[in-house]
């Protein structure tokens, strides 16, 4: 198992495709991050030897901000957002959807499960 910046990769994987299992890194990250480390990425990560490995390692450490680094940097900036008390951290402290998103149907990621309201009945005609 190769480990990158704490993260167990797959092994039986491209390596394009196993650098996205590292939280911080997409699909053209990981394209980049091959290309600067001269890796083809036809290869799969248990065909790697160790000096594509530590460049690999050393170019994600360098250049990029991974795994708890970025998620400490993204919960400190929706907490600056919440103690500014600005539109987008009130948002985020009622739960629902901050960048301008429909909530009168709709938003259900955001909101969770739906909760019946208890009481309300369909008007019959009769």
């Amino acid at each position: 198992m190769a480990r990158i910046s704490g993260v167990n990769i797959p092994t039986n994987k491209k390596v394009h495709i196993a650098l996205t299992y590292i939280f911080g890194i997409g699909n053209k990250i990981a394209k980049d991050i091959c290309g600067e480390a001269s890796v083809d990425l036809s290869k799969r990560v248990n065909e790697l030897n160790d000096d594509e490995l530590n460049k690999i390692r050393d170019l994600i450490d360098q250049n990029y901000s991974v795994e708890g680094d970025l998620r400490r940097k993204i919960s400190m900036d929706i907490k600056r957002l919440n103690d500014l008390g600005c539109y987008r951290g009130l948002r985020h402290r009622k739960k629902l959807p901050v960048r301008g998103q429909r909530t009168h149907t709709n938003a259900r990621t955001r909101k969770g499960k739906a909760v019946a309201i208890a009481g309300k009945k369909k008007v019959t005609k009769g």
